[in-house]
């Protein structure tokens, strides 16, 4: 079930919804469910209309017609508020995973990025406050953390969103919150995917934009299991960060192609050195909570239990660079083969 299980979580009957549920994240989320609880209703929301009806295919032969009776395939855009308020109606939980995400896209793009990012944040709120939505999660970045290009901008102000809808549901009582995590292990658009097509097409070196470079890394089914012992334990305004290992860029160069040299072609815009998921800001509001931290809401005008946890050090910040957990090039790739389980070094190694 991975590292962050959700031990008290009953989905048994319960009516859920996924933004975005033919990306990456959403297909595993809906698949993890379908597998391991009986949803009354399961709605995947997404504006491909062939990517659902290849998924209903997909799951049909994996599933049965039993469960594939829970699924309901909802076409529809996060930009279109009304859409949104016709497909909630009678859901119990959503998970907000739609979003543009590309850095560059984002950067020639603003203000497509903004309507889905920041504006389809809004309506997801709205529409779930108007349907009496039980419990919201969505999902952000570790760019969102001191943004230093657009998408990371929009996801800040994705967070900001939802944190602060709390203090509109009233006595609707919806809650919400965030989960921020790093990069996933295998997703499209990720560099160990994009070694692999180079070293396929018969590539002689790799390159690096800089040797330092380093990033926190997650593997797509402890994302979605982080998702839902969020879930399970969520108050309200939590943005919520799970502990997982870094990795140095140049480790995974070398254990994807040991034999060849890498070449240093320079930070692109809008990328960092070191990706940071709790500033030293942040930190003086946050808790720790064992296998995650919760980012704390700064303004609570709603009836809201704090978390139970410990208090972090005063100038602590969670960044790929200083982070204690640190994983090999080689565990990468043996979760990118699905050979084996992560093996990890510590700082000190």
């Amino acid at each position: 079930m991975g590292r962050f299980t959700a031990s008290n979580l009953d989905l048994d009957g319960k009516v859920i919804l996924v933004t975005g549920g033919t990306g990456s994240f959403g297909r595993r989320f809906i698949e993890t469910v379908l597998a391991r609880a009986n949803p009354r209703k399961l709605i995947v929301y997404s504006r491909d209309e062939l990517k659902q009806s290849e998924m209903q295919i997909d799951l049909a032969e994996r599933f049965g017609p039993e469960k594939l009776a829970t699924l309901r395939f909802f076409l529809g855009d996060v930009r279109d508020r009304e859409r949104l308020i016709l497909a909630l109606r009678g859901v119990d939980l959503v998970i907000h995973a739609a979003a543009l995400k590309q850095v560059p896209a984002a950067e020639y793009n603003p203000s497509e990025c903004i309507h889905t990012n920041i504006m389809g944040a809004e309506n997801v709120v709205w529409a779930c406050l108007t349907n009496r939505v039980k419990q919201v999660i969505a999902l952000s970045t570790d760019k969102a953390c001191n943004p230093i290009n657009l998408y990371g901008a929009t996801k800040l102000a994705s967070d900001k969103t939802f944190v602060a809808a709390n203090n509109l549901s009233g006595d609707i009582g919806t809650r919400f919150s965030v989960v921020r995590y790093g990069n996933v292990v295998g997703s499209r658009g990720s560099v160990a995917p994009f070694f692999q097509r180079l070293l396929a097409k018969g590539a002689t070196e790799l390159p690096i934009t800089d040797t330092r470079m380093t990033r926190f890394w997650i593997t797509l089914t402890e994302g979605v299991e982080f998702v839902l012992s969020s879930l399970d334990v969520m108050r309200g305004g939590e943005i919520f960060v799970p502990k997982i290992p870094s990795m140095r860029m140049t480790d995974l160069a070398a254990a994807m192609a040991p034999d060849l040299p890498i070449k240093v072609v320079g930070i692109r815009p809008g990328e960092k050195l070191h990706e940071i998921m709790i500033s030293a800001d942040d930190a003086r509001g946050t808790v720790d909570l064992g296998d995650r931290y919760a980012i704390e809401p700064a303004f609570v005008e709603y009836a809201r239990e704090p978390l139970t946890g410990g208090r972090l050090e005063e100038g602590f910040c969670y960044a790929s660079d200083t982070n204690t957990d640190w994983l090999t090039g080689a565990g990468l790739l043996a979760l990118l083969d699905g050979a084996a389980p992560r093996r990890r070094r510590r700082a000190s190694d």
